[in-house]
């Protein structure tokens, strides 16, 4: 691997991590601290609110575009964005939970939203700097990022939180994600094409652009439904292993650390194998290998219990889903329109999560009226279909018509 493309993976896995670790201790860990402190059910709840830039975050993409304009101009707001991130995260250092819930609350939104932004920034960022062919490792490093910072931000930050305490926690925290800036600022792209300035004529508009493209509707039922086989079973896994008669120990190993591991490894590993093959073949073989996972989970119900099976379904699950999500992100940034890089990315991703939000919804209600065994057979159905959809998108239609940022 040449000096060059090392600059941008690192970058990459750099900035998305320093993404992650934040977002999965506000909504991970801050929960946990509120219920010692015996908030209610229903304040605690109130915390996934902090959510809610990354799924709005297409509605200020077109400006980050608009006034990004080139590389350099991305890599600005990436600066400015971050800056403001660990900004806001040193403030609710100063405002713990149990004595200011509203104002760290608010602080929490404004830090979210800033990641949210750098996030626009850098994945537009990414497509201009990644060649083609790297376009599959670079979306490696933004799963394997995310991971790691899911494993950081929901583990052991809460193990350092016991022995630093709020305030020190959230300042650590703060000169971390400064620091993730590093690899940004000492990687210089050896020649980078700039894009041409943006039009004037760059608005809102954009993202109802984005949905009136020739093609584009099999592109969108391709990114709604391809985890749909999988999203109902990694939001049930947890119940489930506790139904079975595992301990919270058994399953937070399980589940969270190994978990995690396994999504980090085959993120990484599914970038090196689209590297070598085409999207298309990619795209058919991933969405083959959502079914084995499913498919363990049924036999598994039938046979048996003992811990020792749990470790390589869960294995496989998380496999499935980490090597989809670099196909996903792959595919997004293949079918991004010219000078509009970060709006339809982002809208493409926002698509991906609301898809799999349908299914974890109604993944609860499906298994209290049909049994875990009929969640599975849903889930099955599911990604049989997909399967289908997976066909039809890439070798039926062969995807929208779009203008690449090639």
């Amino acid at each position: 691997m040449n000096s060059d493309r090392t600059g941008k993976l690192i970058t990459l896995l750099s900035l998305y991590v320093a993404q992650s670790i934040p977002m999965s201790f506000f909504t991970t860990v801050v929960p946990v601290i509120m219920r010692q402190q015996h908030y209610s059910l229903e304040s605690i709840g109130l915390m996934q609110l902090v959510k809610l830039p990354w799924i709005l975050k297409f509605l200020w993409a077109p400006y980050v575009d608009r006034t990004g304009s080139s590389t350099k101009g991305y890599r600005r707001w990436i600066y400015y964005s971050e800056g403001f991130y660990a900004i806001s995260i040193a403030s609710i250092a100063f405002f713990r939970p149990e004595d200011h819930i509203m104002a760290a609350l608010f602080m929490m939104v404004l830090a979210i939203t800033a990641s949210a932004t750098q996030d626009i920034a850098t994945d537009a960022w990414a497509i201009l700097t990644l060649k083609k062919d790297e376009r599959s490792l670079g979306n490696s490093m933004q799963s394997v990022g995310s991971f790691a910072g899911a494993f950081m931000g929901s583990g052991v930050l809460l193990v350092v939180y016991h022995y630093l305490g709020w305030s020190s926690l959230l300042l650590a925290l703060s000169f971390f994600v400064l620091l993730a800036l590093l690899p940004l600022a000492l990687y210089r792209p050896l020649n980078v094409k700039r894009r041409r300035p943006r039009s004037k004529s760059v608005s809102f508009r954009d993202i109802g652009g984005f949905f009136m493209q020739k093609g584009i509707l099999p592109h969108i039922l391709f990114l709604l439904v391809f985890h749909s086989s999988l999203t109902g079973i990694m939001t049930m896994v947890k119940p489930y292993m506790i139904d079975l008669g595992y301990n919270a120990r058994d399953v937070g190993i399980a589940a969270g650390i190994f978990g995690t591991v396994m999504g980090a490894v085959s993120a990484l590993g599914a970038g090196f194998i689209m590297r070598r093959i085409r999207r298309e073949k990619a795209a058919i073989i991933f969405s083959v290998f959502n079914l084995i996972p499913v498919l363990a989970f049924l036999v598994f119900h039938r046979l048996g219990n003992q811990l020792i099976v749990i470790y390589p379904m869960i294995a496989l699950l998380w496999a499935a889903y980490a090597m989809g999500m670099v196909l996903l992100f792959t595919t997004a940034m293949d079918n991004v329109r010219h000078c509009r890089e970060g709006t339809d990315f982002t809208i493409q991703i926002v698509l991906v999560h609301l898809g799999s939000l349908v299914m974890a919804v109604s993944s609860g209600r499906i298994a209290e009226v049909l049994s875990y065994s009929g969640l599975f057979g849903v889930e099955l159905f599911a990604g049989i279909v997909t399967v289908f959809i997976v066909y039809y998108r890439f070798f039926i239609t062969g995807g929208p018509s779009v203008e690449s940022s090639d």
